[in-house]
């Protein structure tokens, strides 16, 4: 009996054990099933859940704007179904085969043990061996739930997009897709639309071949240079070399430009005990000395209160040689002489010829005035770079033989506070050029000693001046001392019209003649004539702009709608595109999407620029942006100046006037892809380099090969690739540079 009920527990436990058996087997058969028929429609969306949190700890989670044109031009507000085109800084094409691999592995691994591939993915918890079977499974389920959110949330973006009325959003793309957008390259313009600084070129027609060719890596191997200016190294005017050849000083050739004829590839050092600069306000009133270590100027100038030494810090007192007693006082002064002025409201950009410090400019950003300040590089050690460091604009550049580097008509002032130029020498050769830059009815400032002192080489100067003002129809308009600074100023009108030039008896200087370009200013000859003004009311300089702010965003009074803008719409159009977009671009991305620490930013430069919108989408910041206009591109700089912005002509396969580590960020659209069609691309990184202070931002729109051969370099450098993003044959790099300096030095001496 006792064996009979044994007998009995076997069977019904036989038939229990097969019954859980067929039901477990049934239920994972389900569930394979039920896995396999959601996968199948899998589509490359969201990819953020596949990044460890510790690499987002940098990263950004919202994509960038990107060129009109696109339907989707707005930026997202950073929701996570938007790090598609972010996310681990991944082109789209390589995250759909990122997730495609993801779910292939899924496959290979849903029955199976262990897999840890499929763990490592979504789980960095560690296991222990006895819940191996649990976990698996476990993960199959969360698998499986991550693919059924994916592909709703694909539908629902799928959805928006179909709702929408094709018109700006809240969504957008970092890069249109298709072809190009409007403004992501520039149309070929009709022949004559628009001119350039260099039509023609010696390396125009030498193209040479890339330090690194598309998507492959190039080692570097990164010298110091071997210079006697050491850490203020500046190529195009240190040139000893050239500068020993030159015939003559006479017309202070050897402050102007000699570049090397092969660019240098070598880095600059910095100073010892080099520091972060001070924020601006602070750097207004005070630097650190170790950033432009020089006491010249404190031993020549201190008892003129440009500059004094107090502890670890150079202290800028607001002083100058004709405003001791602080330029707001001068300002003011100026203002109250002719107030038809207007600082800030009728006069906007204004021209400081000798500018010492910059003191004047640093302080008219209380008056909403942009001072484009220069002086040379000469025995006033390092007063631009003092400038620069303070954070007010300034360039190198020197009264000499050849044409400033602006175009004709566009500076409302021109100002020169004891700026040393021999205005009436050589038939007032110098003072012709300022008639150049000055805007008809626009105003020239000159506060100097023959104005108001009687020592016969005073008097004798102020003679001189008074007949070259008269022959080319400047009218004083105003002569007064101040009693304060104990110094005097004359200011001059430009006329507005010809009608003075008409009723010369003698054409001395002379008109100059028709074909005579006046907005050509790139390596072109002084020459002792003047311009006739423009006389069609849709000419340019006819009208004076609208006042400050209005004239930023108001398209330029001879835009008509039969001429084709750059981007190939008509003129009036395309200058708006181009200032919603870049507003877009700046407020969405720039601002607020790539972790940019604005606070630290101040010198702004904008190395391709077209019409000045990146410079004005930036106007509630507290920055300034030099514009700047390639030689052999589309000469739209006069629109700049228009809109109440400034900048300059410039040709990146040179280095720019300026000294090293100038600027805090470096903005290029589009602009070293077209370089690399006349000059090599390390040089130029190189110079970019020498630019940007460390702990400076470098943002590149550029297409995927540059992008790549640019993100190589910064590698190398030692820059710190704060973000790369890819989509079709478009790039985004935005990189920031370290205080990484090479130890080996260059054998050869520059």
């Amino acid at each position: 009996m006792a064996f009979g009920r044994n007998m009995q527990t076997n069977n019904r436990s036989s038939s229990s054990y097969f019954l859980k058996t067929t039901i477990l087997v049934f239920v994972a058969l389900c569930l394979v099933g039920i896995w396999m028929l959601s996968s199948l429609n899998i589509v490359p969306v969201d990819l953020s859940y596949l990044v460890p949190k510790s690499e987002f700890k940098d990263k950004v989670s919202m994509p960038f704007g990107d060129k009109l044109g696109s339907e989707n031009d707005g930026l997202a507000s950073g929701d996570a179904k938007n790090t598609e085109n972010t996310v681990r800084y991944k082109s789209e094409s390589e995250s759909g085969k990122t997730i495609e691999k993801l779910v292939e592995k899924s496959k290979k691994g849903s029955v199976a043990k262990g897999n840890d591939d499929l763990n490592d993915t979504f789980d960095d918890t560690s296991r222990s061996d006895d819940g191996e079977d649990a976990m698996t499974e476990e993960k199959l389920k969360e698998s499986e739930n991550e693919i059924e959110r994916l592909e709703s949330e694909k539908k629902a973006e799928q959805n928006e997009k179909s709702d929408g009325d094709g018109s700006q959003n809240e969504k957008s793309e970092v890069f249109p897709s298709g072809d190009q957008s409007e403004l992501l390259k520039e149309t070929n313009s009709q022949n004559g639309a628009w001119s350039t600084q260099s039509v023609e070129s010696k390396n125009e027609e030498e193209v040479q071949a890339s330090a690194s060719s598309k998507g492959q890596k190039v080692s570097y191997s990164w010298k110091l240079c071997n210079t006697t200016a050491r850490a203020d190294y500046i190529p195009c005017l240190d040139n000893v070399a050239a500068i020993k050849k030159l015939r003559s000083t006479k017309h202070y050739e050897h402050r102007e430009r000699h570049c090397p004829d092969q660019a240098p590839t070598c880095l600059v050092p910095l100073p010892d005990g080099y520091k972060q600069p001070l924020k601006w306000p602070r750097s207004r009133d005070k630097v650190w000395y170790n950033n432009v270590p020089h006491t010249k100027l404190v031993e020549y100038k201190g008892h003129q209160n440009w500059v004094k030494v107090s502890g670890e810090h150079l202290i800028f007192p607001g002083g100058g040689t004709q405003f001791k007693h602080g330029a707001l006082h001068y300002i003011d002064f100026v203002q109250e002489s002719l107030p038809d002025i207007a600082w800030g409201k009728r006069s906007r950009v204004i021209l400081d010829v000798g500018c010492g410090v910059a003191s004047f400019g640093g302080y008219l950003f209380e008056r909403d005035v942009l001072t484009m300040s220069f002086a040379p590089k000469d025995e006033h050690e390092a007063q631009v770079q003092f400038a620069l460091e303070r954070g007010i604009p300034a360039i190198l550049a020197v009264m000499g033989t050849k044409r400033l580097p602006f175009p004709s008509k566009v500076f409302d002032v021109v100002h020169c506070a004891r700026c040393r130029v021999p205005w009436h020498i050589e038939g007032g050769k110098l003072l012709l050029e300022l008639n150049r830059l000055l805007r008809p009815g626009g105003y020239f400032v000159w506060s100097a000693t023959p104005v108001y002192q009687k020592l016969p080489e005073d008097v004798g100067i102020w003679q001189a001046m008074s007949e070259l003002t008269t022959s080319i129809c400047w009218e004083m308009v105003a002569k007064r001392k101040d009693k304060v600074n104990n110094v005097g100023l004359a200011i001059y009108r430009k006329p507005s019209d010809n009608s003075c030039y008409d009723k010369r008896t003698e054409e001395n200087p002379p008109l100059c003649q028709e074909f005579d370009d006046p907005d050509a200013a790139w390596n072109v000859p002084l020459q002792a004539c003047m311009h006739r003004l423009p006389v069609y009311s849709s000419s340019r300089g006819v009208q004076w702009p609208d006042e400050w702010p209005l004239r930023l965003e108001k398209t330029p009074c001879w835009f008509n709608s039969s001429q084709i803008g750059v981007y190939g719409k008509p003129a009036p159009q395309d200058f708006t595109a181009d200032y919603e977009h870049w507003k877009h671009v700046v407020s969405r991305s720039y601002l607020n999407g790539m972790g940019i620490n604005w606070s630290a930013v101040r010198n702004v430069m904008d190395m391709r620029s077209i019409y000045g919108g990146f410079a004005a989408a930036l106007r509630d910041m507290k920055v300034w942006v030099m514009n700047i206009v390639s030689i052999d591109a589309p000469d739209t700089l006069p629109i700049i100046y228009q809109r109440g912005l400034f900048g300059m002509y410039h040709d990146w396969c040179e280095s720019f006037s300026t000294y090293p580590r100038t600027y805090d960020l470096l903005h290029a659209d589009h602009l070293f892809s077209k370089l690399k069609k006349r000059c090599q691309l390390m040089p130029v990184i190189v110079e970019v380099d020498r630019i940007l202070r460390p702990g400076g931002n470098l943002i590149v729109r550029d297409n995927v090969g540059t992008i790549s051969e640019i993100e190589n370099l910064a590698k190398s450098l030692h820059w710190e690739i704060r973000l790369t993003y890819s989509k079709d044959s478009e790039g985004l790099l935005y990189a920031q540079k370290s205080m990484w300096r090479p130890t080996d030095v260059e054998t050869s001496t520059l």
